[in-house]
């Protein structure tokens, strides 16, 4: 059992999104016939971050595909022990929407209706709570000229509830994501793009890749999460900090070194 199962984050909204890599070589240098190929060429982070702390909750590393997508809601869903969230949005990633209803959904059988012909059988609807948005972007010459939100589970006045009672936007978006992806870029050197530093081994790329991720939320004080103490000095948060999951700003020694599975 992990520490996360045995003290969940005090996580209340989500975004999800991708961020793209590669690993020994692009996609169109991969050869699908080698056996390697699944390990070379584009790989993604599949991120869950939770935007009021910050807090990275979810890392799933692969190719872009709709069971990495399932993995990483499965993974979230589990470390937030299966709360509604007040708000999930992600982009327009197709998986997404099949994937939240599979994890987060509820199985209803309809009444019986007295006509002739079989009775339809038991299917999966969203629960009443859940309010999950997709955020649109309209591009022309490479750059976005407008962002829609679309309600795809809940509804438009579920989801201005959530946004009132949001501590961190008053719009449906990914930006802290994106913030946050491109923080990540700058901490993992093989993440910079067009650049010479790429992963060359798969194994590496995915460990690399959960340090960078899982450090952070332990070891880096974040700026917009300091709070004043009572002597009116900044006190320096990091986002475990803030979620409720450590005391204390956590030196590399002591993230390396604290069991990672708890009995």
């Amino acid at each position: 059992m992990t520490s996360w199962s045995l003290f969940p984050p005090q996580t209340r909204e989500v975004q999800f999104d991708e961020k793209w890599s590669f690993v020994t070589k692009k996609e169109k240098h991969t050869d699908p016939e080698d056996p390697a190929a699944p390990e070379q060429g584009d790989q993604w982070d599949h991120v869950a971050l939770d935007p009021e702390h910050r807090l990275v909750v979810s890392v799933v590393v692969g190719k872009r595909t709709e069971e990495h997508t399932r993995l990483l809601v499965e993974d979230f869903y589990e470390r937030t022990e299966g709360r509604a969230m007040n708000l999930m949005t992600s982009d327009e990633h197709a998986p997404y929407a099949a994937v939240i209803l599979e994890v987060y959904g509820e199985e209803v059988v309809p009444p019986r209706t007295g006509k002739p012909g079989r009775p339809a059988g038991p299917r999966t609807v969203p629960p009443e709570d859940l309010q999950y948005a997709t955020v649109h972007k309209t591009r022309e010459n490479n750059r976005v000229v407008e962002v829609e939100a679309r309600v795809v589970y809940g509804t438009e006045a579920g989801v201005q509830q959530a946004l009132e009672r949001s501590s961190v936007s008053p719009s449906v978006n990914t930006s802290f994501v994106e913030r946050h992806n491109g923080t990540d870029r700058h901490r993992n050197a093989r993440k910079g793009r067009k650049t010479y530093r790429f992963s060359k081994d798969w194994g590496v790329h995915e460990a690399m890749t959960h340090l960078s991720y899982f450090s952070y939320n332990f070891c880096w004080p974040v700026r917009t999460l300091r709070q004043r103490g009572a002597a009116g000095q900044w006190q320096p948060r990091t986002p475990a900090m803030a979620a409720g999951l450590a005391s204390h700003v956590w030196k590399y020694e002591e993230w390396f070194t604290y069991p990672a599975v708890q009995h």
